[in-house]
């Protein structure tokens, strides 16, 4: 039995990168999620933080 695996990805804001580069560096992820055969990506969604660029879906 293949055990199923998924990626939780919050879209952190890191340093001075922008909440844009995160979206960017949040889709490079889930491709290479996709590329090594996980099942799910999921993106986390947290209102009105900065610090992550997944405020909202």
């Amino acid at each position: 039995m293949k055990a199923r695996l998924s990626v939780l990805d919050l879209s952190p804001v890191g340093g001075e990168a922008t909440q844009a580069q995160a979206v960017r560096e949040t889709i490079a992820v889930a491709q290479a999620a996709e590329r090594l055969g996980y099942d799910r990506f999921w993106v986390a969604e947290h209102h009105n933080m900065r610090s992550l660029g997944s405020a909202s879906p």
